[in-house]
């Protein structure tokens, strides 16, 4: 008998440490502007955004260190960065609502997680504000908490 293949997941990665380290207010979905070679890797899920922020330049927002790693397969005629700064794609008016947000004090714009959607690239995006060290201890302290109640409830 053959074996049933799981359907594909249409995530490519995720940024776990995001959550941890801040508090999400609001998320969007854009695009990503990407090359060839890049878009091989994340079907590959050659791709980590741990280490990526998001920064907006010239009414526009760009994603910084987020490392597309290249593939033996790539053109040896285009020399491949991986860690270039790609261009976001958002409507201008959740471009406006993130730039007056961002000059808030404290917050700022992570990405949460890379995924597909339509054959196309598309990233979550977050505007968070970080957390202080007593915060991450006390939403350990909730989430070990809420761990031990479930045990519990299955006995």
């Amino acid at each position: 008998m053959a074996k049933k293949k799981s359907a594909p997941s249409n995530q490519i990665c995720q940024n776990r440490k995001a959550r941890h380290d801040y508090l999400i207010l609001e998320t969007f979905e854009a695009g990503l502007m990407l090359e060839g070679w890049e878009v091989k890797s994340a079907r590959e899920n050659r791709v980590q955004i741990n280490e990526a922020h998001i920064i907006i330049r010239r009414n526009e927002a760009w994603l910084l260190n987020a490392h597309f790693t290249p593939l033996s397969t790539t053109s040896t005629h285009k020399i491949a960065d991986p860690t270039h700064t790609r261009k976001l794609l958002l409507h201008r008016k959740e471009l406006n609502t993130l730039m007056g947000r961002v000059e808030q004090k404290g917050l700022t714009i992570v990405p949460l997680s890379l995924y597909w959607k339509r054959n196309r690239v598309k990233i979550d995006i977050a505007l968070a504000q970080g957390k202080k060290l007593h915060d991450k201890r006390a939403a350990d302290k909730d989430r070990d908490w809420q761990r031990q109640k479930e045990r519990i409830m299955k006995r």
